[in-house]
């Protein structure tokens, strides 16, 4: 019974996310980026005339991976603000009350609405992700050497974000989970830049505010990861110190051990959330 209620909320929850006006919205955004970023693309070869083979997938891959951030902003922002109404919008209407007043276990709830934006969010991911590489293929000819591993990191960084949104839903307003969901990824985007340039510049203060950021919160820890598996791998061999601390390239692909953290992370975040929902007045 408890695996038919999940799977039941989970439906649910799939259904009235794709209802939602957020969906267009992320859908107009997305057009968007896709046909500013084939114009960019095609744009290439005429601004950078005579590049090197190297060059130009040097190029190519920092392009690809500074679309690939706004996709994952724009990712980021819908299920910021889908996550946020999920368990707070419910308890402010009063529709939980109507729920969970029938023999429904709480955390069962909680799982399906998770399992159901998941699905939308690495739905949305993995659809938009694949025309951005479609878009960069017929425009410049280039292919990253990883393409499912970089998708399945940015739907992992999706899954991460949504476990967030909806802790801080249970203990927030909707609108406020959902600001303070992007406002951290943000700021975890950021302490990995800074990391990056303490790394490139053998400091190991300032390069560990990334390396505690990603454990606080791994969706920069996973973007780097997506990012190495975008790119060309002779890249960084061919250019060498010169690209170290570079914003949008990664030198090296994520380890088991941080893809384990990044699991347990979700596992532990998303058991926090069930513990306050569960002592939550409704």
């Amino acid at each position: 019974m408890t695996v038919r209620t999940v799977l039941t909320v989970a439906a649910l929850t799939l259904q009235e996310a794709a209802r939602r006006r957020v969906l267009r919205s992320l859908a107009a955004l997305t057009i968007v980026l896709l046909a500013l970023s084939a114009w960019g693309f095609s744009r290439i070869d005429a601004e950078f005339g005579g590049l090197t083979s190297g060059e130009a997938r040097l190029v190519a891959a920092m392009v690809l991976n500074l679309v690939m951030f706004g996709l994952s902003l724009i990712a980021a922002l819908g299920t910021a603000f889908l996550a946020g109404p999920t368990l707070a919008g419910d308890m402010e209407s009063g529709a939980a009350l109507a729920i969970l007043a029938r023999p429904v276990h709480r955390f069962a709830v909680l799982v399906g609405k998770w399992l159901g934006l998941i699905a939308f969010g690495a739905g949305f991911v993995a659809l938009a992700g694949l025309a951005q590489l479609l878009v960069v293929r017929v425009t410049v000819g280039y292919w990253p050497p990883q393409p499912v591993t970089g998708l399945a990191l940015l739907a992992a960084q999706t899954v991460v974000l949504l476990t967030l949104g909806l802790l801080l839903s249970s203990v927030s307003s909707p609108m406020a989970s959902g600001v303070v969901a992007v406002g951290l990824f943000g700021a975890t985007w950021i302490a990995g830049v800074v990391g990056a340039f303490g790394t490139a510049l053998d400091n190991d203060g300032v390069a560990r505010v990334g390396t505690v950021s990603r454990m606080l919160l791994p969706t920069d820890g996973l973007w780097r990861g997506a990012m190495n598996a975008f790119q060309d791998p002779t890249v960084l061999r061919q250019f060498g110190p010169a690209m170290q601390g570079h914003p949008f390239l990664s030198d090296a692909s994520l380890t088991v051990t941080y893809l384990a953290w990044a699991a347990l992370w979700v596992v532990l975040v998303l058991g926090l959330t069930g513990m306050v929902f569960r002592r939550r007045d409704l």
